[in-house]
């Protein structure tokens, strides 16, 4: 249990709202309770009370919600007070609260920092809560949802058990051999065993790129000559005069950006400058921003004029792209359907709700299935990367002896408690003595 002062915060959304949730967490919290709400509340219970300073001032009628440790979200005695949601309402019930003796204001995260360190989430569950509270799409709610439930941290902690079970049997084969309980031979089991963790975090960490579509956006970058229809078209997907449109070129000179809502997949579109030959100084300035974005894209649409085809030059070649004509209602139909992925007008909408679903369905491929367990953060990524090369240096290193080789598991196994951030020597010995009753 941690120790020193009380914390207190505004848990709930901005003001003014219907209701606001003041939080306190610590020591102290029965004692504000029992002073503000003129006694103490059952526990779990919502109560209603005339709220009071210590004076006796009234502050407001309020629910009040007491939360006794150790069954509470930070671990410690919790209590929340739900008033009115008003500015000055919420302002005074903390300066109030603040006012007690060994309470405080709460640093930011501070009431998840305290549940970590009182064992009430580990390290992947608090960035996946991070992740909710920042979830703005369905897929970003679904993941972060799935790994606050603790999927992915019981993936990567079920690795570290096979780790330390298979530590524990070399080791006990080494020092133990002569114990009837200990099995004979068991580097065969364990290390094919190593083999297929090696396999199962390899195409763990290939997810990576998914999760970070879910979380960051899937990137469309609109590329093409000037007068193409760019801009026009980034009006119609964003739904709004978000970009300046007029028949002179070149007048987009820099990136625009808007975020997409896909059947609940977050997409990043972004409007760039028209490529061409001999621009002005600026516009090569946006023509150099655009090729630099097409690079890192998701994926590239390559707008072209139908009605006056010019050509976008050197496209990059390392983003999937579709080729889009547009100004389909100034041509016929035998040249909206020649060279082009895709025909549209933005005048007449004709095509652009097809494109918008040929986007989300390439952004839906790129997730993949929405039960897949994936690495959440790049530091994930790195120590499940440093997990798998010690696991590989014990599968070739077997003219080393099998304590050098055991070592590299106990670096393995370490590198996947530093994910979850539950690192204890310990377990090796509870393995080994609940499995082979050693010194019973």
């Amino acid at each position: 249990m941690i120790s020193g002062d009380s914390i207190v915060a505004l848990s709930s959304g901005r003001l003014p709202a219907g209701i606001a949730v003041i939080r306190i967490s610590g020591a102290q919290t029965r004692f504000v309770v029992e002073t503000i709400a003129g006694t103490m509340v059952k526990d779990r219970i919502a109560t209603l009370r005339k709220l009071r300073a210590a004076d006796g001032t009234l502050l407001d009628a309020g629910l009040v919600v007491f939360f006794p440790a150790p069954n509470s979200f930070t671990g410690e005695d919790v209590a929340e007070f739900h008033v009115h949601g008003g500015r000055a309402v919420a302002a005074k019930m903390l300066e109030t609260i603040a006012g007690f003796d060994g309470v405080r204001h709460a640093e930011p995260g501070e009431f998840t920092r305290r549940a970590f360190l009182n064992g009430k989430v580990d390290l992947v569950e608090t960035e996946a809560l991070a992740d909710l509270v920042n979830a703005e799409t369905e897929a970003q709610r679904r993941f972060a949802v799935r790994n606050a439930a603790g999927a992915q941290s019981e993936l990567y902690l079920g690795w570290r058990r096979r780790l330390i079970h298979a530590r524990a049997m070399i080791e006990a084969e080494i020092d133990f051999s002569d114990e009837d309980d200990v099995p004979g031979s068991v580097a065969d089991a364990v290390w094919s065993d190593v083999r297929a963790m090696v396999d199962e975090i390899a195409r763990h960490v290939e997810g990576f790129r998914a999760a970070e579509i879910i979380r960051d956006g899937f990137e469309v970058v609109i590329l093409g000559a000037p007068n193409a229809g760019k801009s026009s078209l980034f009006n119609a997907l964003a739904q709004r005069e978000a970009a300046i449109v007029t028949d002179e070129p070149g007048t987009t000179r820099d990136l625009l950006e808007v975020v997409l809502d896909l059947s609940g997949m977050r997409v990043w579109v972004t409007d760039t400058a028209g490529l061409r030959d001999a621009p002005g100084k600026v516009e090569a300035i946006g023509i150099e921003k655009a090729r630099a974005k097409a690079h890192g894209a998701d994926l590239l649409l390559v707008l072209e004029d139908m009605a006056n085809p010019v050509s976008a030059g050197m496209i990059p070649t390392d983003a999937p792209a579709l080729r889009i004509g547009t100004k389909a209602d100034l041509v016929g139909p035998e040249l909206q359907t020649t060279g082009y992925d895709a025909a549209i007008s933005v005048r007449d909408g004709t095509g652009v709700p097809e494109l918008l679903a040929e986007i989300g369905r390439r952004a839906a491929a790129e997730i993949g299935q929405a039960g897949d367990i994936l690495p959440s953060r790049l530091r994930h990524v790195e120590l499940l990367s440093e997990t798998k090369r010690y696991l590989l240096a014990a599968l070739t290193e077997e003219g080393r002896g099998q304590e050098l080789r055991a070592e590299e598991l106990r670096l393995a196994a370490d590198r996947l408690g530093r994910i979850v951030g539950s690192v204890d020597v310990e377990d090796l010995l509870d393995v080994i003595f609940s499995q082979f009753c050693i010194g019973k």
